[in-house]
């Protein structure tokens, strides 16, 4: 039975060609003041030295190293391994603050009915940009099923970046979700948490308790060219598609409105990427004919809004 004062806790880090970062990224969960965790390290097919850094560890750490497979790959086969009540994901390039777990496990604790954790974080590494949380809210509990179901959620929670190193769930509840399809190979947080958003009542903390590294090597943080574009509308096409497939009861809506945004960046950015229109087809085929109306009007309104806003 659930020890429900101190219950288990699994940290997973993904790790992908990190090993430079990845002994701060380990040493953070080692070092929490909270004692009773588990920390699973999934190597996702590095060809760097991540496997010297891993093995350096030994039984500190439950090591599993696979072949690449993309970052939804990594999270089933960390979650699948783990044995933990409450599940923290952590990037490898990022670093956890010594009191977050604790801090978790106060806000699971206090009220049983809460599914997900989502806290702010601060930045650091190699860029000499200056990054500023902006936090206008106040931290609490978020009931936003009703919301998401809507199809919006803008506006309707703190304004933090809710990045992989912030998210935090009960075990019951994550497993509702994972294995998530591995076919969303970067970014896959983003089906976890609008999904989870849409199962569970949640916490949001304006505390920032994990710290988010910012480098060259980022897949998406810092780009702001087209590229970056294209990339952000590729992974709302994969993530609004397979949330309608497996959750069409709960996220439809929603997922129409991102497929429709998604679609309105690639017009504004040279066109669809053939990587992407298989996707695109059967979504689009699967929708009913008021739902493609609906969606090709807000394809068309984005487009317009973005096109002639500058």
């Amino acid at each position: 039975m659930p020890d429900l004062k101190s219950p288990l806790v699994s940290i997973l880090i993904n790790n992908y060609n990190y090993g430079r970062f990845l002994t701060a990224a380990i040493d953070s969960a080692i070092d929490q003041t909270y004692p009773h965790i588990e920390i699973v390290v999934v190597d996702d097919g590095s060809t760097d030295n991540s496997h010297d850094v891993i093995a350096s560890y030994g039984d500190k750490i439950l090591p599993i190293i696979k072949s690449n497979g993309g970052q939804a790959s990594a999270f089933n086969t960390g979650f699948a391994a783990s044995h933990g009540e409450i599940i923290c994901f952590l990037d490898a390039d990022d670093i956890f603050l010594p009191h977050k777990v604790a801090e978790i496990v106060k806000i699971f604790t206090a009220d049983v009915e809460i599914g997900w954790c989502f806290h702010a974080l601060n930045f650091f590494g190699d860029s000499s940009q200056k990054f500023e949380s902006q936090h206008n809210w106040s931290s609490g509990k978020y009931d936003l099923r009703e919301i998401i179901k809507g199809g919006k959620l803008r506006g309707k929670m703190p304004d933090i970046n809710l990045a992989t190193s912030t998210m935090c769930f009960q075990r019951e509840l994550l497993a509702q979700i994972l294995p998530m399809p591995e076919a969303i190979r970067i970014t896959s947080d983003d089906y976890i948490k609008y999904l989870a958003i849409g199962l569970a009542p949640g916490f949001v903390s304006i505390a920032e308790l994990a710290r988010q590294r910012i480098h060259n090597n980022n897949a998406y943080t810092l780009r702001t060219d087209r590229d970056k574009q294209k990339l952000f509308a590729r992974i709302n096409i994969l993530t609004a598609y397979w949330m309608k497939s497996n959750f069409s009861s709960i996220v439809s809506k929603f997922s129409n409105n991102i497929f429709a945004y998604a679609m309105s960046i690639y017009w504004l950015n040279g066109g669809i990427e053939s990587e992407s229109q298989e996707t695109i087809d059967k979504y689009l085929d699967a929708l009913t004919i008021p739902e493609k109306i609906e969606v090709y009007a807000r394809i068309i309104f984005n487009y317009m809004k973005y096109r002639y806003s500058s």
